[in-house]
């Protein structure tokens, strides 16, 4: 991503207190960190130590270390706060420290150790975990874990130690000779910690559907076919693939758009797809992690700050393959209005319906014994023509799924 200054000239009405004017290329789509995989946060940790690394050997800082201040353009992370550097003064300390703790190495430590998610604490808490949340959630075992005493324990310690305290923490750090010197030692320390850290769950429910619960030939095929068929029909501005499980229809619908989001709530395949993206240099598909039933709300200042994907772009085409019933039975989300919220972007949309009789759809029903659920092809085909202007159909050769184009209605909402 490029930035380059704007002549002033070009600006009359600039005022003077201000330095400069920065352009910036547009990140296609804002992503935030409780929606990253495990590896996306780790990627985005070592930019930003290695940025704070690069400032230090100018006599420069960055005075915060969020992780909101990182992007993706695909599997590449991007740093977006050009005023987040600072020059640095002699004997301050790392003023990100803590926040970097809070907001990266905490959630990682927490992934790579206990395997516990940090996309509901993160989500819960803009400002991160505190250290003190930090060590209610390790062992007295994890003591002994690379980084656990050094900055989860002793962290903890100090702040309860000086949060009331008038003491200038400051002044007598840089009466100790705290300098820049220092704080790089610390931050390639940092840096090795965040290198090593690994997550190794094994499987998740979805990470090897694909091998568990197969299409026979024919079906996967046609089911191919279809989606490059509306992928190929025009060029897309921005697809949503929901449900996306390993890519392979976003990859499909990649070819034929600007940019693809490719969401599911499994944190594993999310992260398989991510690295499988990364190491082939791929920068037009997002994978992020999210629950379509519970999904990223508005956060922050007046639940603005941080704002539901809905309002950080609007697809022109979605796919929800192998999705429907997973919500409407899974999650007793009824299909009106499942179509019903298909239909507010007024995209195209390419949907998979999975019958009754289809194994899959027969154990989740099995599942929900005793509960009234109204799913039936003729239900979801009502609630679909409600919404959309159907445009073509496709029943599968195995006779219990059958794929949709439709677009939406000017009407629906």
């Amino acid at each position: 991503m490029r930035t380059e200054e704007v002549d002033r000239a070009a600006i009359p009405e600039l005022e003077e207190r201000w330095a400069a004017v920065l352009r910036h290329d547009r990140i296609p789509i804002v992503s935030y960190p409780y929606e990253w995989s495990f590896t996306m946060l780790k990627r985005a940790a070592l930019v930003q130590l290695d940025l704070t690394l690069a400032a230090l050997r100018e006599g420069m800082t960055l005075k915060d270390a969020t992780p909101f201040n990182v992007q993706w353009v695909g599997s590449q992370p991007t740093f977006i706060d050009i005023g987040s550097f600072t020059p640095y003064v002699a004997g301050e300390p790392w003023a990100g420290y803590r926040q970097f703790c809070e907001q990266f190495l905490f959630p990682l430590l927490l992934m790579a150790y206990k395997n516990l998610p940090f996309h509901p604490l993160m989500r819960g808490s803009l400002e991160g975990i505190s250290a003190e949340t930090c060590r209610t959630m390790l062992s007295a075992r994890d003591v002994f874990r690379p980084g656990v005493l050094t900055h989860v324990l002793l962290q903890s310690t100090v702040q309860a130690r000086f949060a009331d305290s008038n003491r200038d923490v400051r002044r007598d750090l840089r009466a100790a000779g705290f300098g820049a010197a220092l704080i790089t030692h610390n931050v390639r320390r940092l840096r090795r910690l965040v290198e090593r850290l690994e997550w190794t769950p094994g499987a998740s429910p979805w990470s090897e559907y694909i091998s568990r619960h197969a299409y026979d030939d024919a079906d996967r095929q046609q089911k191919e076919d279809f989606v490059r068929r509306v992928a190929a029909s025009r060029r897309w501005r921005l697809v949503w693939d929901l449900g996306c499980n390993v890519g392979v229809y976003s990859r499909i619908a990649s070819q034929h758009a600007d940019y693809v989001v490719a969401l599911d709530a499994d944190h594993l395949v999310i992260d398989q797809l991510f690295r499988s993206l990364e190491a082939e240099g791929h920068h037009a598909i997002l994978p992020l992690v999210g629950d379509l039933a519970d999904p990223s709300p508005g956060l922050g200042w007046r639940g603005k700050e941080r704002r539901p994907l809905a309002d950080r772009g609007t697809p022109d085409l979605i796919l929800a393959l192998a999705l429907v019933h997973h919500l409407a039975i899974g999650r007793h989300i009824p299909l009106p209005d499942l179509m019903a919220w298909f239909a507010e972007p007024g995209a195209d949309l390419v949907i998979e319906f999975v019958g009754p009789a289809d194994p899959m759809v027969a154990r989740l029903m099995r599942n929900r014994a005793g509960q009234a659920i109204d799913y039936s092809q003729e239900t979801f085909e009502a609630a679909l023509n409600r919404c959309f202007d159907r445009v073509s159909h496709h029943p599968l050769p195995s006779g219990t799924r059958t794929l949709y184009h439709a677009r939406a209605k000017a009407h629906a909402s």
